[in-house]
């Protein structure tokens, strides 16, 4: 279950009712950022996480039977380490505030949001956006092994059970394990990157890298920040709605390529007595090699719908029918 609302789109109220349904319907896995809320502002830096901290706070009881994931914001926010790389220093410091906004001794999987150097990712993934050709490897792997030595310490001092990643590529999931293995740091044990029926580019290679090294493949942004619902079609934006809101997710991903694929999707969708959010969220959930899928919610009608999405299964006649839609549409934003 994903939280990033909470704090601006969603009270403490609406935060702690959702964390109750969540529960009651078998959800375990409660993953925020640092960084969060969004739209990311210094306002609502570490909103969610103390959100989520009086949570715990109030119902300790259950915190055992919950995996807590939280994340260390990259560089390029200058209310955040004033913009700065992640460094040790940085995750060391990161670690111990984000335990007392969300009041508990140990974080389950702490991962980092995005890398130091420039990845494909955010709508950096067409070529020419950026460059490999021009890096310091070395610089960036010493980097790597910096971090990794500053989680390894916060690890045996219990403060976080496992590390993961969030928004990186084969090659910097690869570099972490190999200089895991080599100076027997912690591995790293998942990966969050953006995934869904608009944003294909994991599938297969990065997904098959998941698979064949045993790391957990978490998407996120199953719904395209929530186009994929339909609400935004032919230009709509919904009272409260993310896209109602000045921020960097409805800029790209709302092109015509984007429109024409989503009413494809809404027919197959209506065809099949399911909401378009249902047949985004079943096929990404069905998607060979994918571990938990990270869903998101700013009503209790939402996250009703979606949580019933997963007890869906998409036959193979509706497989192909998205499929060709993928192939028409293999990557709009």
């Amino acid at each position: 279950m994903g939280s990033m609302t909470w704090g601006v789109q969603n009270s403490q109220l609406d935060a702690s009712k959702q964390i109750e349904y969540a529960i009651s319907r078998g959800i375990n896995f409660i993953d925020t950022a640092e960084m969060y809320a969004v739209p990311p502002s210094p306002e609502t830096y570490g909103k969610t996480e103390k959100i989520i901290g009086n949570w715990i706070s109030a119902n300790s009881q259950k915190r055992k039977d919950l995996v807590i994931a939280t994340k260390i914001a990259g560089n390029g926010l200058p209310w955040i380490r004033s913009g700065a790389d992640i460094t040790g220093e940085a995750i060391i410091v990161s670690v111990d505030a984000s335990l007392k906004r969300l009041q508990t001794d140990y974080i389950d999987l702490y991962q980092l949001h995005w890398p130091n150097r420039t990845s494909p990712h955010f709508a950096k993934h067409w070529p020419g956006k950026i460059t490999f050709t021009d890096v310091d490897t070395e610089h960036h792997s010493n980097e790597m092994l910096e971090i990794l030595q500053a989680l390894n310490d916060c690890v045996q001092a219990g403060k976080i059970r496992f590390c993961g990643l969030s928004d990186d590529t084969p090659w910097g999931i690869n570099e972490y394990l190999c200089l895991a293995e080599k100076h027997s740091l912690p591995k790293m044990t998942s990966i969050q990157n953006e995934f869904s029926l608009l944003h294909t580019k994991d599938w297969p290679y990065l997904i098959e890298n998941c698979v064949h090294q045993d790391v957990a493949y978490l998407p996120w942004s199953p719904l395209g920040g929530g186009v994929l619902s339909g609400k935004y079609i032919d230009g709509k934006r919904p009272e409260g709605s993310r896209w109602s809101m000045s921020q960097r997710n409805g800029l790209f991903r709302d092109s015509e390529q984007v429109q024409q694929s989503v009413k494809r999707y809404i027919e197959i969708a209506n065809q099949h007595n399911m909401t378009p959010s249902q047949l985004a969220l079943a096929w990404c959930d069905q998607v060979d090699g994918v571990t938990s899928t990270i869903i998101g919610a700013t009503t209790h009608e939402q996250l009703e719908e979606d949580i019933d999405a997963f007890n869906m299964t998409l036959s193979d006649d509706t497989l192909k029918e998205i499929a060709s839609v993928i192939k028409d549409y293999p990557m709009p934003f």
